[in-house]
């Protein structure tokens, strides 16, 4: 498996899907780049075998991009070629972003016969138009890369139905190589844990956020949120804790400071999973911020789901993947307005039953449907079609998934 985007065990729909394919008999090696609390160059975790690279460009505008990719590639060039000869692989499983992992797997397949499964988890045109606002030569050059990656795919996963949609109708993906295998959260990570009130800084709520802080985010919506939520409701007994780190971070700290609201929010920076546990089981409501776009309109947020596991109401803007996901258990806010989210996050403090009600739904629709344990077998299904046999996990001798 090669994913770019977080380094593993912390990208969480990564770590899932590699536990699941080792668990289902396939050897299993990922390639990823290094970060915090994960700067072990090799390391074997639960029998998965962790390969990480620097990546010493962490791009934030257009032309620092293609540097990132450049390197990024080449460092997982090197590390496929260093397993292909130490460990081997049937397989080459490619997380976005970017699309350019194809050109890997293309050349594996060229040479090897190796298969390419194909992980979507972002639409980059759309992300690039999110973060720039327009179309212009690179946003045509990732509809290009996109389309190049699909049609070297033996297989591609979506998260949700709008991805599998555009697997098909943009990239020519056939039907039934196409499979949905959502981000369900784990329940043997997601754990309830008891609330620790210190976490609330003194005042009777708390409202927590976990996730990446970029500027797709909308992390600036939230604090524009909170700033009507203390000048507007004057309401001083809500803190927000803010999990997560990102090309952003200072910046919204920066921001914080600015709209006079740095008392009321705590930014952690990424922390281990038992820190972000308990500053979300210690919330009241769980907020996601993240924009309207025709990005995150279709894309589904592993933060939802994760609020939902622990049980917790959401406030949220109005997305259409986000309400498949939530359904019941969030408010849905007037798109990209943040006055209206700090409405309802007060309406939902001020009701508690509510808050009971919409939380209990949630935890149920993750336990019913929603949860990793639902979606496994149906990446293990993707497997099979890879390897056209239903029982090629099954064999004695394993397989290699890279």
């Amino acid at each position: 498996m090669i994913v770019e985007n977080l380094p593993v065990p912390f990208d969480r729909r990564v770590w899932s899907q590699a536990r699941t394919l080792q668990r289902a008999g396939y050897d299993v090696s990922v390639i990823c780049p290094k970060g915090k609390d994960a700067e072990t160059s090799y390391e074997e975790l639960e029998g998965i075998h962790v390969y990480r690279h620097p990546l010493p460009i962490e791009a934030k505008g257009v032309l620092a991009y293609p540097l990132e990719y450049v390197s990024a590639l080449v460092f997982e060039l090197w590390l496929t070629l260093r397993i292909f000869f130490t460990r081997g692989f049937d397989v080459i499983h490619a997380c976005n972003p970017p699309d350019t992992i194809f050109l890997i797997a293309g050349l594996f397949k060229l040479l090897a016969g190796t298969r390419f499964v194909f992980d979507h988890h972002d639409i980059n045109p759309e992300l690039y138009e999110a973060k720039f606002g327009r179309r212009d030569m690179f946003w045509r050059l990732l509809l290009w890369l996109e389309r190049m990656t699909f049609k070297t795919a033996d297989v591609s996963i979506a998260t949700n139905g709008s991805y599998r949609r555009i697997a098909i109708e943009r990239g020519g993906m056939h039907p039934g190589n196409v499979f949905v295998v959502r981000s369900g959260p784990d329940l043997t990570r997601m754990k309830i844990l008891p609330p620790r009130p210190e976490l609330k800084h003194g005042r009777k709520h708390l409202v927590g956020y976990v996730g990446v802080i970029g500027q797709q985010e909308g992390i600036d919506l939230l604090l524009h949120a909170i700033r009507s939520i203390v000048a507007d409701h004057g309401r001083h007994d809500i803190h927000f804790g803010i999990v997560g780190g990102g090309p952003a971070l200072k910046d919204m700290e920066a921001l914080a400071v600015r709209l006079d609201v740095a008392d009321y929010v705590t930014f952690t920076g990424r922390v281990p999973d038992q820190a972000f546990l308990e500053m979300l089981n210690t919330a009241d409501v769980c907020v996601n911020p993240d924009r309207v776009n025709a990005m995150n309109d279709k894309s589904t947020m592993n933060k939802i789901m994760e609020y939902m596991a622990l049980a917790k109401p959401i406030v949220q803007f109005e997305l259409a993947e986000g309400r498949v996901s939530a359904g019941e258990a969030s408010l849905y806010a007037k798109a990209n307005d943040p006055k209206d989210m700090a409405a309802k996050i007060v309406a939902l403090i001020d009701d508690p039953a509510q808050r009971q009600a919409m939380g209990d739904y949630g935890r149920a629709r993750v336990l019913d449907a929603l949860s990793w344990e639902h979606e496994a077998p149906k990446l293990l299904a993707a497997y099979d079609a890879v390897f056209e046999a239903p029982e090629a996990y099954a064999a004695p001798k394993p397989r290699h998934a890279e």
